[in-house]
């Protein structure tokens, strides 16, 4: 019975300077080539786009009317952190003039985007830390998008900071994470990696889930404004998303930095 399991955790604070898990990077790279088997490891990451692609486009869509007819996103500058094998970026109409970063896994992206000329232009990969990007380009991005990542890296608090100086006023941040509870001890990890194999075992560590209470705290103290909290939930049967209320297992987070005029 799931009320006879009882979890404490204790984020610890880092003094790294890096939001950059070593140990995280290696697990990915094992499978770097396997990103774009859709009946593979990342199939529920690739079925996700159903629901994750409208929730950003729609969302964007609805904060401005100043797009492109027939193209609404053109022009608009997304840096799609820990993009892996380019599984959302490569999303027509959804992600364009796409920045992407991290590791080793950029060879197989990089090869999949050549395919299509029209996607070839569009998106830049660049396989570098977030805290090098801030160096390089500050306040420049439209949106940043870190789907399935924050779970992975070695300094939550630093990784918000980094997204917070290189997002412009009024830019856009969205995350989709897993929660830490006893649901998604069971469900994300005991069933998921031990026992259906949704995921290879090893993929999670449920102490590094990260509670949307805990992510709402670290982004508005990084004066981020949230703006929504939409629970997820994966069929394993059908292989499909939906959204629902409850954020006890998978859920997507849209927040917006202030503007220029907030800020001051």
């Amino acid at each position: 019975r799931l009320s006879l399991f009882r979890f404490t955790v204790k984020r610890p604070f880092s003094t790294s300077h890096s939001s950059v898990d070593s140990k995280e990077m290696k697990k990915f790279q094992l499978l770097a080539h396997k990103w774009w088997d859709e009946e593979g490891e990342y199939a529920a990451l690739h079925s996700m786009n159903d629901i994750r692609v409208p929730f950003i486009r729609d969302t964007l869509l609805s904060m401005s009317s100043n797009y492109h007819l027939g193209n609404p996103l053109c022009g608009i500058k997304i840096l799609d952190v820990g993009c892996g094998g380019g599984l959302l970026s490569e999303v027509r109409n959804s992600v364009l003039c796409v920045f992407l970063l991290k590791g080793d896994n950029i060879r197989t992206a990089d090869r999949h985007k050549s395919f299509d000329p029209v996607l070839a232009k569009r998106i830049q990969y660049k396989s570098s830390s977030l805290e090098e990007i801030v160096e390089e380009s500050m306040e420049t991005f439209d949106v940043i998008v870190a789907s399935e990542v924050v779970e992975h890296v070695a300094d939550l608090e630093t990784f918000i900071k980094c997204c917070s100086q290189v997002l412009k006023p009024e830019g856009s941040l969205f995350i989709t994470t897993i929660n830490r509870t006893q649901l998604s001890y069971v469900l994300g990890i005991v069933v998921a990696e031990k026992i259906m194999g949704i995921v290879p075992e090893g993929t999670h560590e449920w102490a590094k889930f990260v509670p949307p209470e805990e992510l709402e705290r670290l982004l508005e103290s990084n004066g981020f404004s949230v703006k929504a909290v939409n629970g997820m939930l994966y069929n394993p049967l059908s292989g499909s998303w939906s959204w629902m209320e409850s954020t006890s297992l998978n859920y997507a987070v849209h927040a917006v930095k202030p503007g220029a005029r907030a800020q001051s």
